[in-house]
């Protein structure tokens, strides 16, 4: 190879630039300030956050909003612990990012050094990979390696501890001459023929076929072959909760989204499938039931998925095959014959007009009023990233996905902090695009300092925080569950949140009447800039419909029960 005359940050800053890093999310300490020195001779451009949990989420949610891989640099130490959380986060969803830690030098390593932290240790179960960098002529491998897993396959995190010393020493391998050496690494593409045809005949005779899309419609790219797959064989489509946007939610076979909250019609329709395919999805624990015998008992389970650890984890289907969601779906569909399925989506018509979503509209201004009044407003076209708790659940049900990449939401972690900078990281990617984030009061203030990371680079988002003075959805349980005894989820605290907005030099709007909503709502989609909306809705307001923690459909709730429940036994 050519010999490269670059020190080990100036190398790693090129590889950067050679995998198209448009932007890098970081925070600057100790251990990385020869490469932050890089940055300056360089064309990406760096996002200087608040936090660096703040950095990870907004390079999450610039990958979701672009399907790129999303980068962060941070220092040593309690820098990288700080990044573990957003770590985490991604690594349920399955988002691409390359994060960068600072690390004290070779020879301090394991002597409890200034800022140390075994970063590699730490991370090892929250990434797809990691890499500690002992020797500088590795890094242009290494980044090239970490580029591609990351964004192949099943996309996950992947975390470089780099030694400050390291960054330091003079790399000799040319950056544009790196090769990977990944034994063993392989991506799942085509399905086997033999899974193909067996999978096949399972459709024969079908009445009652449902179709669950998971993310990994999204992640493959394959919403075109979903849609042409449900035509032919005349099947709804429920999608899972990071799934929106894999099937036009507007669609007249659109089922919106399964699980503990999710729609009516579509878990009634999983209680009544008499085949369930799911494409990209885990099956998690909000979507089956703890008895996994009683989920769909009379329906064939099938599962597409490019992960094969996920097979036979939580439920045993008739059929799986591994493969691309994309690729497979294109081989199955030449297989499978149109299937009579008039009456199914007759029943489903009549689940859909029997349990359609609604609100109160009277008894004070309602969360779901807001959100409704968003989707008319953008015309359900936004770009809506949100927090978790109520109001996720209320968004998901009341914001409904055409399409793919614009709705962002932690999942499998269920971060609160998420929404807010998340909701950063994809206007970055999508700039031209409106972003919303809909948080709560509780989350939103464990990264509210972000407001400043949107002010300074002017970016056009909308933030709505419905604050209700709770943390709502384990007031819920609490209610629900426990006999209505309340304990730490009282936020009388709460800032003035418009004060706060104006004292990071941002406009600030509020809504307290149900009769504002509408008027609000456009002054702050017609100003050019951030904004940040104050909704001050009811306290006390449930989700619902509901599922209880580990119960099957049809024990879901459509509202407020008469009676006491019993507690969930051993799930959250």
């Amino acid at each position: 190879m050519t010999t490269s005359t670059k020190n080990g940050a100036q190398a790693l800053i090129q590889c950067l630039e050679n995998a198209g890093v448009e932007y890098i999310f970081g925070y600057p300490g100790g251990a990385v300030i020869p490469i932050f020195d890089a940055l300056l001779d360089s064309k990406i451009k760096l996002i200087l956050v608040r936090h660096e949990q703040g950095a990870v989420h907004m390079a999450d949610g610039y990958a979701r909003a672009t399907g790129k891989v999303g980068v962060v640099l941070v220092t040593s130490g309690p820098g990288a612990t700080n990044a573990i959380t957003g770590l985490l986060t991604a690594n349920m969803d399955s988002v691409p990012l390359v994060v960068i830690c600072g690390q004290v030098p070779t020879f301090g390593l394991g002597k409890d050094a200034f800022q140390e932290a075994d970063t590699f240790g730490i991370s090892a179960a929250t990434v797809k990979h990691n890499y500690l960098i002992k020797n500088s002529d590795d890094i242009p491998r290494i980044v090239k390696e970490s580029f591609y897993i990351a964004s192949t396959g099943r996309p996950g995190p992947v975390l470089i501890d780099l030694p400050k010393d390291i960054t330091s020493t003079i790399c000799t391998v040319n950056a544009n001459e790196a090769k990977m050496d990944l034994p063993g690494y392989s991506i799942p593409n085509e399905g086997s023929a033999k899974d193909i045809s067996k999978m096949a005949r399972l459709f024969r005779g079908s009445k009652r076929p449902l179709i669950l899309a998971g993310h990994g419609i999204i992640i493959s790219g394959a919403n075109e072959e979903l849609k042409n797959f449900a035509d032919k064989i005349g099947a709804p489509v429920a999608t899972t909760l990071l799934g929106k946007g894999a099937y036009p939610e507007s669609a007249e076979k659109a089922l919106g989204f399964v699980g503990m909250h999710g729609t009516a019609y579509a878990n009634k329709a999983v209680g009544r499938c008499d085949l369930i395919i799911s494409i990209g999805s885990r099956w998690d624990d909000r979507i089956t039931p703890a008895k996994i015998s009683e989920y769909c008992p009379d329906a064939i389970k099938l599962h597409i998925d490019i992960d094969p650890a996920e097979f036979n984890k939580v439920l045993v289907p008739d059929a799986s095959i591994c493969g691309d969601a994309k690729t497979v779906l294109r081989q199955l569909i030449g297989e499978v014959e149109p299937l009579e399925t008039s009456k199914w989506l007759e029943e489903i018509a009549g689940y859909k007009k029997k349990f359609n979503l609604n609100y109160k509209i009277h008894g004070g201004l309602k969360a779901q009023q807001v959100i409704d009044e968003i989707y008319k407003l953008t015309e359900g076209k936004a770009i809506v990233s949100v927090d978790v708790g109520q109001h996720q659940m209320w968004a998901a049900q009341f914001y409904k996905t055409d399409k793919p990449k614009n709705w962002i939401c932690s999942g499998g972690a269920g971060t609160m902090g998420f929404g807010m900078p998340a909701a950063i990281g994809a206007q970055f990617g999508r700039p031209d695009e409106t972003v919303v984030a809909i948080v709560g009061d509780g989350g939103f203030q464990m990264t509210l300092f972000e407001l400043a990371t949107a002010v300074i680079n002017k970016l056009n988002i909308k933030i709505i925080i419905l604050d209700n003075k709770y943390l709502g959805m384990v007031r819920q349980w609490q209610e629900l569950f426990f006999d209505n005894r309340t304990s730490g989820v009282d936020l009388e605290g709460n800032p003035d949140f418009v004060k706060l907005a104006e004292s990071y030099g941002m406009k600030g709007l509020r809504i307290k009447r149900a009769a504002d909503v509408n008027k609000i709502l456009k002054k702050a989609l017609d100003h050019q800039g951030p904004v940040l909306i104050h909704a001050e809705v009811v306290k006390e307001d449930n989700v619902f419909p509901m599922i209880p923690a580990g119960a099957t459909v049809d024990k879901m709730l459509l509202e407020a029960p008469k009676q006491k429940l019993e507690k969930p036994k051993g799930s959250t």
